[in-house]
């Protein structure tokens, strides 16, 4: 790692931590910057979600007094998300750098439309959500967070969102479903990092250059929240995501 590629992720990781704290997307300056610095395309997946991991979990500390009156009803939940984190962290891990190099631009744009939808979908459920004191778990429900948790262990972008359709869907308030979902999400990252870790997939000095990048982000983003305008954020990592996979796309086919 030279010096360019440690400014270029400690910049990564400034905006990353910024737009995390402002409008979520960072993934979409961290990922596509671990890349560009010479890591195979699994190692910078790797060391993305292990940089995730203190922030997701730090999220469901934070919402613990919503979370500790569901006690048993979360049981199902996290076993959910235990298993799908850990199923998609390992299907990454078997894929290998070449299943994963392929799927690199379709995942973007999947994450992309996802937020770029996110308004819209929170609009339209939030017409048709009936709230529920504790929802009933169903078979069906169940496979979708596990889905949900197996997409979020194997690239993770664009999870949160997923998840939140999908608990305000059962019928669970807004504020519940993000508790719940910064819970699973916890969950979700402990699981797929410690796998990346024991597997030896993570990349420490990026990670390290990334987080410190991360932190001072996060906290400028929480100091210039109430300063700048939530349409230009959205707008900014719409553009980015965008432009992301439209180069992966083409980077794809060039191969």
């Amino acid at each position: 790692m030279n010096l360019a590629d440690i400014l270029l992720l400690a910049l990564a990781g400034l905006a990353a931590g910024a737009m995390n704290a402002l409008a979520g997307g960072g993934t979409f300056f961290s990922f596509p910057a671990l890349l560009a610095s010479g890591l195979p395309p699994v190692t910078a997946n790797a060391t993305n979600a292990v940089a995730l991991w203190p922030a997701s979990i730090a999220g469901a500390w934070a919402a613990r007094a919503s979370l500790r009156p569901l006690g048993r009803y979360l049981l199902p939940l996290l076993l959910a998300g235990l298993a799908g984190g850990l199923g998609g962290g390992l299907l990454l891990l078997a894929g290998g750098d070449g299943v994963f190099r392929s799927l690199i631009p379709w995942l973007l744009l999947l994450a992309t439309a996802l937020f770029a939808a996110s308004p819209w979908l929170s609009r339209a459920l939030a017409a048709r959500r009936r709230a529920a004191e504790r929802p009933a778990h169903t078979p069906t429900s169940l496979v979708a967070h596990a889905g949900v948790s197996i997409y979020g262990g194997y690239f993770g972008a664009g999870m949160g969102i997923l998840q939140l359709a999908a608990f305000s869907i059962e019928g669970h308030p807004l504020a519940r479903a993000n508790a719940l979902k910064n819970l699973i999400s916890a969950v979700i990252y402990s699981v797929a990092s410690l796998t990346f870790i024991l597997a030896g997939r993570v990349s420490w000095a990026e990670l390290l250059v990334l987080l410190a990048g991360a932190t001072l982000g996060g906290y400028a983003g929480g100091a210039l929240g109430e300063r700048l305008p939530p349409r230009l954020l959205r707008a900014l990592v719409i553009t980015v995501g965008g432009g992301m996979t439209l180069y992966y796309f083409w980077a794809t086919q060039a191969r």
